[in-house]
């Protein structure tokens, strides 16, 4: 133990800030290694919740420790087998007890070779959390829970749901992996393309979503844009031979860079062309572009890694009129190539604009405004609009401002449209 000397008032903050730090840091790899200890979801992170409440008496008390990972480790490993001693209902108890009674009596603390099997259990938890056998919106709440960290309420004020509704998502999905039998482990060889495509998803969903928030009263969730970091960062550390796992890292890095810049002092919209680059986070801008040079070298290009040279060519320009539109359009056809959704081709639409003109850009939305499935799709109207206004066509930008703005669900995003909207009608 760390010696931690002074009034204990202050032994006591030092020690929950230590405990906060540790929560934050350690508690995937913890709670990771205890699942492949007992095999069970709910009872490893019950027993990890009771280890860190142990901390917040212990720790004042004995000073904290110099590898809290491990303090955390041993107390979650005691309190899982007090609880297996009191639950006789658990299935393969007996067993699981036995284990565990023998990692306690001749390996109490985790040692630094043990490394590589920690980093083993945490992708293990991973592709656990993103399983196809779970329904979407499952997978993400459960990766907050588990490698996030979240609580339950943060999880369900960032997606906009009750605490109950969000706790009986979660509870569920634990449910479907224990009936399910489904596997704690990392995908062979064969299945890890497809798998690791699944997890890349619901890490850029959970980042997208607090980028740019469907609806509700604020454009940015900070909470959400950290965590989906933290875990992309934590897929690079993991496979740092994985090129989609750097190009996802450096992709959201690169947008999040320019976060203080988005939203005013008044919390409206500033776009692209008309924001301070001066508030664009230069530090993450960096690491960005070097996670994206990772990427690049590994020679093994993806969607994540071509979005990420999109946005690189955004923030490394100097003003709004350095931006390269034409090189921008051609990544979003090599893109629409890999991924011809239509997400892609309202983007490369746009970029196409910029380069060539509006009525080049208007050509390529042509077919995206004659899809039924479409119709409700609020940033397909809301370009169709800014394309319109550029191309002079001023009554028909009015009605496509007036139609993207009735599908919008995000205040900010719509006071936007509709000061667009008035400007326009002005002139």
């Amino acid at each position: 133990m760390s010696a931690t000397r002074g009034h204990p008032h202050d032994r006591e903050e030092a020690a929950a800030a230590a405990a906060a730090a540790a929560f934050r840091d350690e508690r995937a790899a913890v709670l990771a290694t205890l699942i492949r200890y007992v095999g069970d979801f709910q009872l490893a992170e019950d027993a990890v919740q009771d280890a860190f409440a142990a901390a917040l008496t212990a720790w004042p008390r004995d000073g904290v420790p110099e590898r809290p990972g491990a303090w955390l480790t041993v107390a979650a490993r005691r309190r899982a087998i007090d609880r297996l001693r009191r639950d006789r209902s658990v299935a393969d108890r007996a067993a699981r007890l036995a284990e565990l009674v023998r990692l306690d009596t001749h390996d109490d603390e985790p040692t630094v070779s043990e490394h590589s099997a920690i980093a083993d259990d945490r992708l293990r938890l991973i592709f656990t959390c993103c399983h196809p056998a779970l329904d979407l919106a499952s997978r993400e709440a459960l990766t907050l829970r588990a490698l996030g960290g979240l609580t339950t309420r943060e999880i369900a004020r960032a997606f906009l749901t009750s605490e109950p509704a969000m706790g009986k998502r979660i509870v569920r999905a634990k449910r479907k992996i224990a009936d399910a039998a489904i596997p704690y482990r990392v995908p062979a060889d064969d299945e890890l393309p497809d798998r690791l495509r699944g997890v890349l998803r619901v890490v850029y969903l959970i980042f997208n979503e607090g980028y740019a928030a469907a609806e509700g009263e604020r454009l940015v969730r900070g909470e959400l844009c950290a965590e989906a970091i933290r875990l992309g960062r934590l897929l690079c550390e993991l496979m740092p031979d994985e090129a989609e796992a750097w190009g996802l890292y450096a992709l959201m890095l690169l947008h999040d860079s320019r976060r203080a810049a988005r939203v005013d002092a008044a919390g409206r919209y500033v776009a692209l062309d008309e924001q301070d680059r001066a508030l664009w986070d230069r530090e993450k801008i960096a690491v960005g572009l070097h996670a994206l040079e990772r990427a690049v070298r590994l020679r093994m290009p993806g969607r994540y890694q071509l979005q990420a040279a999109i946005t690189a060519l955004h923030v490394q320009a100097a003003d709004p009129d350095a931006t390269d539109w034409r090189q921008i359009a051609g990544l979003y056809g090599a893109l629409a190539e890999l991924d011809p959704s239509p997400v892609v081709q309202l983007n490369r639409a746009a970029a196409v604009a910029f380069a060539d003109g509006p009525d080049d850009g208007l050509d390529l939305l042509a077919p995206l405004l004659a899809d039924p499935k479409l119709a409700g799709y609020q940033p397909l109207h809301a370009t169709y609009a800014e394309l319109l206004r550029r191309a002079g066509e001023t009554e028909r930008a009015a009605d496509a401002f007036a139609h993207a703005i009735e599908l919008s669900s995000n205040a900010v995003e719509r006071a936007e449209l509709q000061r667009r909207l008035a400007a326009l009608r002005a002139t």
